[in-house]
């Protein structure tokens, strides 16, 4: 069963769900059949997504995009030029107001605890093994979105 870990905040002790209609998801995934299937799940639920190959790509689209326009990232962490731990931490170190606060979800193959630590470690919000579960995928990013 997939495993979602998220970064609890103290400030909010209540759970925060979110509409996720008209929503904007940046996905960087490398693997085509598997941004194909992401895409069609997230259009279940009317969100938007915009899919890179890899972490370069995804910091590139971020930059260019305003501020505020992106409400996620799904983030792949094995991918070439660039893996998704590399990404984060860049996109986390922006000079931009929304960089801090994005939420940054991993996808990955590799559930393993340290495996999750590495990528909380990198700024990431959530974890979520591949095979990605839709309601794991769902409940993170209502609860994440603000």
């Amino acid at each position: 069963m997939p495993q979602c870990s998220a970064k609890k905040n103290s400030s909010n002790s209540a759970i925060h769900q979110t509409n996720l209609k008209g929503r904007h998801i940046l996905l960087a995934e490398d693997v085509q059949i598997n941004a194909e299937i992401m895409t069609m799940v997230l259009a279940m639920r009317e969100i938007t997504c915009d899919h890179v190959h890899n972490g370069r790509e995804a910091i590139d689209k971020f930059i260019a995009s305003n501020a505020g326009y992106y409400d996620a990232i799904l983030m792949d962490i094995r991918m070439p030029e660039m893996d998704g731990l590399e990404a984060t931490t860049i996109i986390r170190d922006l000079d931009r107001s929304d960089a801090k606060t994005i939420p940054i979800i991993a996808l990955t193959a590799n559930a393993f605890d340290e495996d999750v630590q590495l990528s909380l470690q990198a700024g990431m919000n959530a974890h979520l093994s591949k095979p990605i579960d839709n309601d794991a995928l769902f409940s993170a990013l209502e609860a994440l979105i603000k």
